[in-house]
């Protein structure tokens, strides 16, 4: 997997997370389309552990990827029912107020 933190000065982190395979893809369903790019979701691979960790702090989380997903939701970021399909590929965002 691929994580990168962005942090924004007085509103949080904006954490993104893809599957190593995912990285530099486009991916489409019906109108839309969503490049998985380097310059969002970094080059920095992570395992696991990082990733759970990175999600527990985030305010923000833009994930990618069936073992992405799946961490999310191991760990309780996400919930199951709140994840979509964009171009067969599980995708979930994460908002915290």
């Amino acid at each position: 997997m691929f994580l990168k933190v962005h942090r924004i000065p007085d509103a949080g982190e904006i954490v993104a997370v893809c599957d190593r395979e995912l990285l530099n893809t486009t991916l489409r369903h019906r109108d839309v389309e969503v490049h998985i790019s380097e310059t969002f979701y970094g080059n920095t691979q992570a395992d696991e552990e990082r990733v759970r960790a990175a999600l527990t702090t985030a305010t923000n989380a833009n994930l990618f990827g069936k073992r992405t997903i799946e961490i999310a939701i191991g760990c309780g970021a996400v919930d199951r029912g709140c994840v979509v399909l964009i171009g067969g590929v599980p995708h979930a965002q994460i908002y915290r107020f």
